[in-house]
């Protein structure tokens, strides 16, 4: 319940910033919505050439994008550590984190909270809903429940892996590190991964698992038999993805010295 009470004290505070500065918070959103407006309009151009990406349809890549959309919004929302090797261990902010009752890495995220994000999610669904309706798919009554499930997953898994390589900056001063590189990175998984060669593959699976955001997950929804397993491994990767980014960051903490003078 005291961890509860802090996220509805961080929103309050959140809106109350918002709400002071409206016009920055509409610029975000509008921001965000041009961005998934050229990565459609992306996908559009690709299928103006041609009318299948190994072996799948336009519809079902958008449809792998609409699911990709959905906790990628989540995770933006939520865990966003963007720039927490400049605000946070330059700027010597980690100081003021340490000397609070709350787990540091809770604070942080809560700080850090950007509910503008949940528009991609919202508009995620909306373009799995059209393209799945241009599919013909059928809704089932345990749809709800899994994508729910997946899509906490997917968002346990974007969060294990970079709350892993932000636990670096304990043991560098660069402001931003790797970070921005995964940034580029994740986006390979809002394709299918059978386009890609073997190595690209591999990473996307077992090394750096954005497939399970994407195309593994949504392929249960699309009735790809051949990716059935994988989608249900989902929840796995989740898991052990986010124990492995915990355990680094905590790590990481207790070799933390403090900014100094």
């Amino acid at each position: 319940m005291y961890y509860i009470g802090l996220v509805f004290e961080y929103l309050k505070n959140y809106m109350k910033t918002r709400l002071t500065y409206r016009a920055d918070f509409w610029v975000e959103v509008i921001s965000d919505l041009m961005t998934q407006a050229t990565n459609l309009v992306f996908i559009f151009v690709v299928f103006g050439h041609t009318d299948s990406l190994g072996g799948w349809s336009e519809a079902e890549v958008i449809f792998v994008y609409g699911f990709f959309m959905v906790p990628y919004g989540l995770f933006s929302c939520f865990v966003n550590l963007w720039n927490f090797g400049d605000r946070y261990i330059v700027k010597g902010e980690m100081d003021r984190i340490l000397t609070r009752p709350a787990y540091n890495l809770f604070q942080i995220f809560l700080e850090n909270v950007d509910p503008p994000s949940l528009i991609g999610s919202l508009i995620g669904v909306v373009i799995m809903i059209a393209s799945g309706g241009q599919l013909g798919l059928e809704f089932m009554w345990w749809h709800i429940p899994v994508m729910l499930l997946f899509s906490v997953s997917a968002m346990l898994i974007y969060s294990g892996v970079y709350i892993t390589l932000t636990s670096v900056s304990f043991y560098s001063d660069s402001p931003t590190g790797i970070i921005p590189l995964l940034y580029n990175i994740q986006n390979y998984g809002r394709y299918p991964v059978t386009i890609y060669n073997r190595f690209i593959q591999v990473l996307l699976t077992w090394i750096l698992p954005f497939a399970f955001v994407g195309v593994y997950p949504a392929s249960l929804f699309l009735g790809r038999t051949e990716m059935f397993h994988m989608a249900w491994l989902t929840p796995v990767m989740g898991g052990v993805f986010l124990a492995i980014g915990v355990v680094s960051w905590n790590i990481g903490v207790k070799r933390y010295r403090g900014a100094g003078s």
